[in-house]
């Protein structure tokens, strides 16, 4: 067999271990966050911390899973104590090679004949980790300190024994105590079914031969990675996005990007970006590498393998003190979402400049709440309201998804079923549907975001985040127009409005929420969007007749009584008009 050959197939072995262990996982654990939504990542890394797989999950969770792994090996290896039978578990971003503290990450060693040979990684978003509010996003964070328990690398199992006196601790420090129980263990049952698999192989194929196969695979991914990076053009491409809260207050918060691409190499500097905020929004070294390679692999070929090598000829600035790589103790569980977009937004801006063919819209920002309470039993259970995401941005060649989670996931959450909510929760939805001249126009249009309302039968606590509430955040691409920005209104049994911050925590009782979350952004002129289409869009519901026409320039007939048709007398007389007066530059795309 070639080593070419033996290579493939041993990527495509460990990408379905990957994948294996996240199936595991999502069958065993007890949090809907995980068996509902898959708000968790499995990876795998050699014995040097390399990652050499993360096919399963959430790009944003996976893409520095190496800072996690090598800080392992630096606590524990450089003093010879990782041995059979061992788990590690680590969060903390400042020590631990974590992104923020919610996500755990469970870290495996996996030995074959006494060597170690490699490390499989399960990390997930627990339901609760203590600190200021129930749900794991204290919006009145100023310091980490204020976000829950920070763990370093600790060994969790030693020798195949569970520590119970750590086990006792986590739970403690847990207003969830029963779902970390499950969920930990599932955790930690997963990453010892990759390390059984990567054993089998090991006996397949021998242990050299796996071994060798490793850095074939990685010397692969960085090969196909330099020739995508090649068939650019050289140049300096310039991108920005920003946010415009703290938390506390309106305030503009750039993240400004540099992308310089070199023959086969690219250079990402973040230099003039904003200083680290007040509140939780900062990102950790470990978020911005992973939000980094989010945006380069969802440009680039799409085929290239996603694995370490992959990240050889990419350089990173992110100078410290920044909103990108912020200085202890700043704040730090927000970063996964914000700044994560920002980076990624700006990277995509930036290479737009480079092939406007590839360039996706903006995906609309999130705007929900966290609803905690007590359940039946007394136990407090954590409810996201999933059922609200936003609209993804549009692509050459297809119209954004109405609801697809925030943009860090690129689809590797789900949103959750209502019915299992409605069984487990004290809420009832009552609405769950796509949103009406919302998506922003194109010849690709956005996609729509949701109308979600739903009843919360007993008092709760709740955590709000509306970063996509304060403007249009799907922004349009290549003269595509942006999405509508997000709205989130909450009334009492009555029915009057109750008066919610933006980003909060407060005690509300049985209550109404409304939200309208943030729609896509369009690619494409709208006047390039095949008439036909424009069609369908109102005949669902999508678009208004009247957005039809001043936006689309599509003319369709409706009397009520018979089927929709064009009108295509007037439709080309409006799209001639709209092409003279060159009416959908309106929106300023300049940026892009």
């Amino acid at each position: 067999m070639s080593d070419a050959i033996l290579t493939t197939l041993l990527q495509n072995q460990l990408d379905h271990i990957s994948q294996q262990m996240g199936w595991v996982m999502q069958r065993t654990a007890r949090s809907p966050i995980f068996s509902e939504s898959h708000d968790f990542s499995c990876f795998i890394a050699d014995a040097d911390g390399r990652l050499v797989s993360v096919a399963d999950g959430i790009p944003i969770h996976t893409g520095g899973g190496g800072f996690a792994v090598k800080a392992v090996l630096r606590d524990f290896g450089s003093i010879g104590s990782i041995r059979p039978g061992d788990t590690f578990i680590l969060s903390d971003p400042y020590e631990a090679g974590g992104n923020h503290l919610p996500d755990w990450t469970i870290i495996n060693p996996v030995f074959v004949d006494g060597r170690l040979i490699a490390f499989t990684c399960n990390r997930a978003h627990q339901s609760d980790i203590g600190g200021g509010a129930a749900g794991t996003y204290n919006a009145a964070a100023t310091e980490i300190f204020h976000e829950g328990i920070r763990l370093p690398v600790l060994k969790l199992v030693e020798g195949g024994q569970l520590r119970e006196d750590l086990w006792r601790l986590l739970k403690l420090n847990s207003r969830c105590p029963h779902l970390i129980d499950g969920d930990v263990r599932a955790m930690i049952g997963s990453t010892k079914i990759g390390a059984r698999r990567i054993e089998a192989l090991t006996k397949e194929f021998g242990l050299e031969t796996v071994e060798k196969a490793f850095s074939g695979i990685l010397d692969h991914a960085e090969r196909r990675m330099r020739k995508a990076i090649s068939e650019l053009p050289d140049g300096v491409y310039e991108g920005m996005d920003s946010s415009d809260t703290d938390c506390f207050e309106e305030i503009d918060i750039p993240v400004r990007v540099r992308v310089e691409i070199k023959g086969n190499t690219v250079l990402v500097d973040f230099t003039g970006s904003s200083q680290q905020v007040r509140g939780f929004k900062n990102s950790s070294l470990a978020n911005t590498v992973s939000a980094v390679y989010v945006a380069l692999f969802s440009y680039l070929d799409t085929t290239i393998p996603r694995n370490a090598g992959a990240f050889r000829p990419v350089t990173i600035v992110a100078p410290e003190g920044s909103v990108v790589n912020a200085r202890y103790p700043a704040p730090m569980t927000s970063n996964t979402v914000y700044p994560a977009t920002e980076i990624i937004y700006a990277v995509w801006k930036a290479l737009a400049k480079v092939a406007a063919d590839r360039a996706c819209a903006g995906w609309g920002k999130a705007a929900h709440c966290i609803s905690s309470g007590k359940d039946a039993e007394g136990a407090t259970y954590v409810m996201y309201h999933m059922h609200a995401y936003p609209g993804t941005g549009a692509v050459q060649g297809r119209d954004g998804f109405p609801s697809l989670g925030t943009v860090i996931t690129l689809g590797g959450m789900q949103i959750p079923n209502v019915e299992v909510f409605e069984r487990k929760y004290p809420v009832r939805v009552e609405q769950q549907e796509m949103r009406c001249d919302a998506a922003g126009a194109g010849e690709f249009r956005g996609g729509t975001g949701i109308d979600y309302k739903v009843t919360v039968f007993d008092g709760a606590e709740y955590s709000f985040r509306g970063e996509g509430s304060g403007r249009s955040s799907g922004f349009g691409i290549v003269g595509g127009l942006s999405g509508a920005k997000a709205d989130v209104v909450v009334f009492d049994e009555q029915g009057t409005g109750m008066a919610t911050p933006r980003y909060g925590v407060m005690t509300l009782p049985a209550v109404k929420i409304a939200i309208s979350s943030s729609a896509g952004g369009g690619w494409g002129r709208p006047i390039a969007r095949p008439p036909e289409k424009v069609l369908r869009d109102v005949e669902d519901g999508l678009v208004s007749l009247d957005e039809a026409r001043e936006i689309y320039s599509v003319a369709i007939n409706d009397n009520h009584s018979t089927e929709m048709s064009i009108d295509w007398e007037a439709t080309s007389r409006l799209r001639d008009a709209a092409q003279s007066q060159k009416r959908w530059s309106a929106v300023d795309h300049s940026e892009l």
